[in-house]
This record gives C-alpha cells, sequence and structure tokens, in this order.
C-alpha cells in the first residue's frame, strides 16, 4: 500500500489542479495551517492531551485546562463541556464558549459495533452511578454517553473502563470515531457476512493511531452483513454493506461520502465489491485519502462529503485504487432492498436456536441503575452478551427460550420493553439544550412527553408500519432530522414578544428499509414553525391526513412527496 504518511511535498496526482485559492488539501496545498483548529492540531496532535489530563488537569482542576486543549483536544478523548444550566436557547449563538460551557464534561465511551458483555456493562453502569449522577444515555451511534463529569474523576474512569476493555480513545474530535457494527453480528439466522473480524482488526490497528489523528473533520464508520442494512449506510463517510458476489462469494459493497448535518448528502456507491480480507485496508485508505484530500480552509465544508461531490464517484475510486490501494477491486453488485426493519425490536431467533430480544429505551434514556438492573435481568436468562444499536435501542442475546418469559417481564419491570407502540420505537431525540451547548431547545423530555401523548391520541389509529419522529435541538441533526418521517429542527427566532423557539418540519426523508427501496432527504416545510407545545398536535394531525387520504400499501413518505403541501401543515 502506498504511504501517505509524509506528504507534503508530493505533485498533485489526480487531484484537482492546484488554483490561487487554497483548499488547504495537503496532497495539494501543502501542510500551511488555513485556521485556528488546524493551527492548534499541528502545534500538538490531539491524542497527547491524555497524559496532561492524567497529570495536570486533573490534579488541579478545570481552572488549569488552556482553551486549546479544553474545546480542542479533549474531544480527542471523548470529553465535551456541557452546557452550563439555566441558559436559554436564545442565547446559543450569541454567548460565547465560556459563558455557555459548563465546569462538567459529557463523556463519550466508544463502543465499536455496540457490543459489549454483562461484565463490561456493569461497569459502565456503575461509572454512571459513581461519576455522572446515574446518568447514560445511549446514542444513535452505538456509543455510551455520561454527563456531570468532572475533570478529577476522568483518570479514574478510564482506568476502570480499559481494564474493562473498553476505551474512549477518538470518541469525538478530527478523527475516525466509532465504527458502527450490526447489533446482530454472529447471531442472525439471514446474516450475509459478520463484520466482527472487520471491525476488530480496524480498531485493533488503526484507532489511537497518531498518524490517523489530525483528519479534516470527524470520519464516521459502519459495517453491516444483515440484509436489513441496520447502520443507516447512506449517512457514514464510508460503510461497507454485506453482498454476495456472484463469483468471489460474500463481501462488502463499499459506499462513501454520506453525512447529514446543514449540508446533508447520501453516500454514493462506488461500485466496488471488497473482499473481507481486503476490509481494513480499504477502510484504511480511505481514511488516509480523506486526510491527503479533504478541504481543510473551512470547517464547514471539511466533511468527506464535499470531496465526493467536487469528484464524484469514478474519480473517488480511481484515486483511491491507484494511490491508496496495492491493486483495484473488482466490480460488485448492490445490497438488496432490505425486507424487514432494521432496529431488531423485539424478539427473534439467532442461528443458534436461542433468542436475541431487543429493547426500546425511551429516546435511548437509561441510566447507571437501569444498566445494572439489565445486566442481572440478562445474566438470569442466560445471557452475557449485550448490543447497542445506531437507533438507540439495545439487544441482548442468547436467551434461552425456557427463560424468555421471565426476561420479558423482567425488563418490562425497568421501562425496557420488546413491544412498544409504534411511536415509542421509533422516536429519536438528540442530547438537547439540557447539556448541549449548540441546542436551542429541549428534546428528550419533550420527546418522551410527546410519544406518552401520541400514544394516547393516536390509539384508535391503525398504522401498517411505524411513522419515525426524530427530534433535534439545532441545525446539526444528531438525530437524523433529514432521513425521519418527520424530522423536527430545533430554532430561535426573534420577535416583538422576545424570543420563539420551535421547530422546522422535515417530512417524508428515510433510509432504505422494508418499505423503503431507497434513501431520501425529507421534504423540508418552509415557514412552517412548529411550537413545542403543539408538537403533539401536529403530529397527529399530520398522522391522521395520512390515515384519511393514503393509498392503501402507501408508505408515509411517498404519500408526502405527492399530497398538496397545505395537507402537510
Amino acid at each position: 500500500m502506498t504511504s501517505h504518511d509524509n506528504q507534503a511535498s508530493r505533485p498533485p496526482g489526480r487531484a484537482r489542479a492546484r488554483t490561487d485559492r487554497s483548499n488547504g488539501q495537503w496532497a495539494v496545498d501543502g501542510h500551511e495551517p488555513l485556521n485556528h483548529n488546524e493551527e492548534f492540531k499541528a502545534e500538538d496532535n490531539g491524542l497527547n492531551v491524555r497524559q496532561r489530563i492524567i497529570d495536570i488537569y486533573s490534579k488541579n482542576g478545570f481552572s488549569s485546562i488552556p482553551a486549546d486543549d479544553l474545546t480542542g483536544r479533549m474531544r480527542w478523548w471523548g470529553l465535551y463541556t456541557q452546557r452550563r444550566q439555566g441558559i436559554e436557547g436564545g442565547r446559543t449563538g450569541t454567548a460565547s464558549a465560556e459563558e455557555l460551557s459548563d465546569e462538567y464534561f459529557m463523556l463519550r465511551v466508544r463502543l465499536d459495533g455496540g457490543a459489549v458483555t454483562t461484565d463490561q456493562l456493569r461497569v459502565l453502569a456503575q461509572i454512571a452511578v459513581d461519576f455522572a449522577r446515574d446518568t447514560a444515555d445511549i446514542s444513535d451511534r452505538q456509543n455510551i454517553q455520561y454527563h456531570w463529569i468532572r475533570i478529577e474523576d476522568v483518570p479514574e474512569i478510564w482506568e476502570r473502563l480499559e481494564a474493562a476493555g473498553m476505551q474512549t480513545t477518538e470518541a469525538c474530535g478530527d478523527t475516525p470515531r466509532v465504527i458502527l457494527g450490526s447489533p446482530v453480528a454472529g447471531v442472525a439466522v439471514d446474516e450475509i457476512i459478520d463484520p466482527t473480524p472487520v471491525i476488530e482488526q480496524i480498531v485493533e490497528r488503526y484507532i489511537g493511531d497518531p498518524s490517523l489523528a489530525n483528519l479534516p473533520r470527524k470520519f464516521k464508520s459502519a459495517i453491516t452483513g444483515h440484509p436489513s442494512l441496520d447502520v443507516v449506510h447512506e449517512i457514514n463517510d464510508i460503510s461497507l454493506v454485506g453482498v454476495v458476489h456472484p463469483e468471489l462469494g460474500p463481501g462488502y459493497d463499499l459506499w462513501v461520502g454520506g453525512g447529514l448535518s446543514v449540508a446533508p448528502r447520501l453516500a454514493e456507491r462506488l461500485g466496488a465489491f471488497v473482499p473481507p480480507e481486503r476490509a481494513a485496508d480499504v477502510w484504511v485508505g480511505v481514511v488516509r485519502l480523506f486526510r491527503e484530500y479533504g478541504f481543510r480552509r473551512l470547517r464547514n465544508r471539511a466533511r468527506l462529503k464535499f470531496l465526493l461531490a467536487e469528484w464524484g464517484p469514478v474519480k473517488f475510486r480511481e484515486v483511491l485504487e491507484t494511490e491508496f490501494l496495492d491493486a483495484p477491486l473488482p466490480d460488485g453488485p448492490a445490497p438488496a432492498v432490505p425486507t424487514e426493519p432494521g432496529d431488531h425490536v423485539g424478539v427473534h431467533v439467532q442461528k443458534d436456536g436461542h433468542r436475541y430480544v431487543g429493547l426500546a429505551p425511551t429516546v435511548g434514556r437509561v441510566s447507571g441503575t437501569i444498566l445494572h438492573q439489565l445486566a442481572d435481568a440478562a445474566e438470569q436468562a442466560g445471557s452475557g452478551r449485550i448490543r447497542f444499536t445506531p437507533h438507540q435501542k439495545v439487544l441482548v442475546l442468547d436467551i434461552a427460550e425456557s427463560g424468555l418469559e421471565q426476561f420479558l417481564a423482567a425488563t418490562e419491570r425497568i421501562g425496557l420493553t420488546s413491544n412498544p407502540s409504534p411511536f415509542r420505537r421509533s422516536t429519536m431525540a438528540c442530547t438537547g439544550i439540557e447539556y448541549c451547548k449548540l441546542a436551542f431547545v429541549e428534546t428528550k423530555a419533550l420527546a418522551a412527553e410527546s410519544i406518552t401523548a401520541l400514544e394516547a391520541r393516536l390509539a384508535d389509529v391503525a398504522l401498517e408500519r411505524p411513522i419515525s419522529l426524530h427530534v433535534n435541538g439545532c441545525p446539526n441533526s444528531c438525530a437524523r432530522i433529514q432521513v425521519a418521517d418527520i424530522g423536527l429542527k430545533g430554532q430561535v427566532a426573534k420577535g416583538p414578544d422576545g424570543d420563539r423557539f420551535s421547530f422546522q418540519v422535515h417530512l417524508g426523508g428515510g433510509l432504505a428499509a422494508a418499505d423503503q427501496t431507497e434513501a431520501e432527504l425529507g421534504r423540508t416545510l418552509r415557514g412552517l414553525k412548529v411550537d413545542a407545545e403543539d408538537l403533539p398536535d401536529y403530529v397527529e394531525r399530520v398522522v391522521r391526513r395520512f390515515r384519511d387520504t393514503g393509498a392503501k400499501g402507501e408508505t408515509f413518505s411517498s404519500w408526502v412527496r405527492r399530497i398538496d403541501e397545505e395537507a402537510l401543515r
């Protein structure tokens, strides 16, 4: 494989012709930093802050942390300052970082593939109890997130995690972040290929590698071998999706360049088949391509999706194969349209005859106490394996049929149901203003209250399939609003009577699923603002109109695209 670790003076090769205005592409423009983020990364690798946290900041306290470490490099270890309590959403875009930041942190635990043992789950649970005021959220990246973390406690938290085989390395920052993996890897009856060995190879070889720890922006990965396409592959920087090549057998279809936020773009197939033995090399090839050719001048154009938009998939594949891989990749087939949901909620039979059970916490919110109780219930049912999902759900594997009924009763008692209502199953929410410095509005509690209201209001409406509701506190789309049936983006507007907090509405989005042949971005209803207190009213109104005017078998997204906009208001 060609090395690009020392390329400051290399010729531009297959990149765009050099222009008078640098985009900060290392392979074209050199390594001169063009903004402050690039400056502090050039001055000191983000991974190096770990030792300062252990030796200095944890001993001298929050006030001893300099700005570039506090708001920059500490992200390389999963640490963000959380929002100072009591600061209203109207100040989100105007207050300084110092005003918005509390002296506590959100800490993200990196769980590649979402896989933990019950022993590891107990470690996660006890950290929440001892250091995070019993907070714990399951993110849509298969991570566990804590709040109220003190800098003084971080070294001990790391010791506990690492002793149990877990880490926060590159959980955030301009790095290769957690790798989404199929939650049913290795156990699903209809699995095409088990992605676990590839995920393990990548983590062992490359996570924490300083040469890959200065990317233009964050880099998101997903790998699945399950036909339900359960890792939202269309919105990651790189995805490897299980397929069967007619001559070469099981392997992966390669997708690149997906991402949402304020400039959403769906990933594209490169048409390349990746044999499993080459998967880790292809993954790191794409990472290195991004490192060398990604745009660094403007942060808001630094994701891989912008490079793909400029190059197109043909050129992207050509550069990948000629500059970053040992040999070209064979052409390969696209994945089939899924025939079942990818959230894995409910009771399912494993390859070995045991059961795996998908449970639905309310919008991913759990606690250390609940995680302890889940570990108890799992072990009493004979299970030692847990999987978190990209849909804010949790799976328990290896349950014997004889213990199933007792297990389901135990998890119901702690608020984790395997048979949720349609809205409890399909509603997601980001962290929101409770802890996030970027948010304008509340999300978690509002979404939970809305679920309860909609369960009562729409009890008489029988839907063929759940309608997904995603609630986000700002434009950054951590809750994936553009690919939800109903996506709500929090915002604030100045008015004569003060700030108005509301949601912009996106309708009819979705990723490839059992009822949708391909991914689509939602339709934005310009000018429509839904206030928080009106959220259940709005959702009920739209759902009932869909029930009354939708054709038999029609999906919500198809209905949204053909119906008059006034009917959606």
